[in-house]
């Protein structure tokens, strides 16, 4: 036996396919396969329709999660690596230890990740994405609102809690009672037909709609405080002052929005700074006391006000927050040129190098200072600073207590030219030593350390510096974030949100009062959850038994005999209903409905009756 398949031809006409493999090759040209060939043609969706689709895509849940995870994920680097924005020293000594890895990261702006290309895109989309998702959803929550309850479906013995009982009150009373009772539980009632429509919970969908909306405007302010925010820092010595204007800043950003010319006026003096340092046990050292003294003033005729600065607890002032980030020292030093007079008589903050015991360097510039001949004689002096001499005898200078316990200065004194006049600027803590020579005493660089009340005398009578006393200076950071409040609101908004989407249940009830069949009233109570809740059966038991008292349980009675509802004889075989009493365990959804009056006769819902299949949405 045997069986001949040409697959290149027609199967009408028997004629060759055109175009077909099989008709030049044959069998050997012929499918492979026995299964038949699927030709598939999807449509084409055009500009218009590949972009209702992408934005369908776009605003779905699925996106907007995964936009967000996306966000979560790319704000890591912002966290691990150094930011320009926040500390451009450690994003330069990042670069020096790390070259090869440095390149790649600034080519993937890891170095300003919020201000990134890739970083803004994600923010941007689920932006989009969440606005996408809760107009279309407020709309339907407000339709929602505005609509009724779906009227009861036709056998309540199907949804997941159900009781029943009959009673000897009329039904008209028993529907009116079970009305009072749910609007006093605050549902949403109304009538139809034989049977009250009830619905409570839309604080759920109330909550989540909120959380998103504040998920936006979490996203407002992060935008808000990135474009209008500013920042600055400001070093300011003991009885020294800081005015809120930009030639008085240390180092300062700002965002592109923000505009300088309408800084908020208002300014601060640090009276004193108060430090205490634990002295024994394990913990010597440690800061105990560290605190600002502060008066500070709004406006440009404001009210002084003494108050203190404390870390973590920062002075808000005109919209801005003025933090105290560190303390030094700065040595206060008297300068007498050749001439003898005073070119410099004040203190020179000195850096910490050892943020333990405040081991500190620092700079004295006097760029006025003249030789005894009148000629011009540029003075700088590179020098260290401990408050707790710990070197004696060694003649290394290092600090064994950040207390003022035993301060010495050491200075190195250089003259020429500091190169101030060259319009370059340059840092006040460090000292150009391009055109400056050292002093030397019978050729020995001339360097000196010195007590508080001690005088360095320079070669050739160029004249002298004394270290005359010790002050304290703190550093401050001040900050405009405008976006802080909205962004507080925010969060407190979503987490009241999702509180309520989390633990308000959305669910119905349908109270049906129908006369029986034995002239008793059947009642019939079911409720329908959103989500299954073991909440719902007790909340349906406690309404059955609040609606008891005006619908009491009527003794048992033998059904009347004669014809049923639809004028045939009842079967023999026929058992009448059971009832359930109020409060009894919910019906299984795929129990059979029990054969009764209201299965043989016509619905009896109201004149818009709602679809069995609508009953059990929630």
């Amino acid at each position: 036996m045997s069986t001949t398949t040409d697959t290149s031809r027609d199967a009408e006409s028997g004629a060759p396919r055109d175009g077909d493999a099989g008709s030049d090759l044959g069998a050997a040209g012929s499918q492979l396969s026995t299964a038949p060939k699927e030709e598939i043609s999807f449509p084409s969706l055009g500009p218009i329709g590949w972009a209702r689709w992408f934005w369908r895509q776009l605003t779905s849940m699925r996106v907007a999660l995964l936009l967000l995870f996306l966000l979560s994920i790319g704000a890591i680097p912002g966290s691990l690596i150094p930011q320009t924005s926040i500390d451009p020293v450690k994003v330069d000594a990042f670069k020096a230890d790390h070259p090869s890895l440095a390149g790649i990261y600034d080519k993937l702006g890891m170095f300003h990740v919020y201000s990134s290309v890739w970083f803004s895109a994600i923010y941007l989309l689920l932006f989009i994405s969440l606005i996408g998702c809760i107009v279309p959803r407020t709309w339907q929550f407000v339709g929602q609102l505005r609509g009724r309850p779906p009227g009861a479906p036709r056998r309540l013995t199907r949804l997941p809690a159900y009781a029943t009982w009959r009673t000897a009150a009329e039904p008209e009373a028993v529907l009116e009672a079970a009305q009072r009772l749910l609007k006093k539980r605050r549902f949403r009632v109304h009538r139809a037909g034989t049977a009250v429509a009830s619905e409570k919970g839309y604080l759920r969908e109330l909550g989540n709609l909120v959380f998103h909306v504040a998920l936006i405007v979490m996203l407002v302010a992060f935008a808000v405080g990135s474009l209008w925010k500013s920042e600055g820092g400001k070093l300011v010595t003991e009885g020294d002052g800081f005015a809120n204007n930009l030639t008085q800043y240390d180092d300062f950003k700002s965002g592109p929005f923000y505009d300088p010319d309408r800084m908020e006026p208002f300014g601060f003096t640090l009276n004193s700074f108060d430090a205490t340092y634990e002295r024994t046990g394990p913990e010597r050292g440690t800061p105990r006391t560290f605190r600002a003294n502060v008066t500070y003033y709004t406006g440009a005729d404001g009210k002084e006000h003494r108050t203190k600065i404390e870390v973590n607890e920062p002075l808000d002032i005109a919209g801005s927050r003025v933090y105290l980030l560190s303390h030094g020292y700065a040595p206060q030093v008297k300068v007498k040129d050749g001439r003898g007079r005073v070119v410099y008589d004040g203190a020179v903050p000195f850096l910490t190098q050892d943020p333990k015991n405040f081991t500190s360097t620092g700079v004295v510039k006097v760029p006025a200072a003249q030789t005894k001949d009148g000629k011009r004689n540029q003075l700088g002096f590179q020098g260290f600073f401990v408050p707790t001499f710990g070197g004696k005898g060694s003649g290394s200078m290092f600090s064994t207590f950040p207390a003022l316990d035993y301060p010495v200065l050491t200075l190195t004194a250089y003259h020429g030219d500091l190169g101030l006049d060259s319009g370059l600027s340059q840092s006040v803590y460090q000292l150009d030593q391009k055109h400056l020579k050292q002093y030397k005493v019978k050729d020995r660089k001339l360097a000196q350390m010195m007590l508080p009340g001690e005088t360095m005398k320079l070669p050739n009578g160029d004249g002298s510096i004394t270290f005359t006393g010790v002050k304290t200076w703190a550093s401050f950071k001040i900050t405009h974030q405008p976006g802080n409040g909205l962004a507080l609101a925010g969060a407190v908004a979503a987490l009241l949100g999702l509180a309520a989407s989390l633990f308000v249940q959305r669910r119905r009830v349908w109270v049906r009062a129908e006369p029986g069949p034995d002239g008793t009233t059947v009642v019939e109570i079911a409720g329908l959850g959103r989500s299954e809740s073991a909440r719902l059966p007790e909340e349906l038991a406690d309404l059955a038994a609040a609606l008891t008292p005006a619908a009491p349980v009527a003794p048992d009675a033998e059904p009347a005999a004669g014809p049923g509802p639809d004028g045939a004889a009842p079967a023999a075989d026929e058992a009448p209903a059971a009832d359930k009493a109020p409060g009894a365990a919910p019906a299984s959804p795929d129990e059979e409905a029990p054969e009764g009056p209201e299965d043989s006769a016509q619905p009896t819902d109201s004149a818009d009756p709602a679809d069995p299949s609508e009953g059990a949405r929630a």
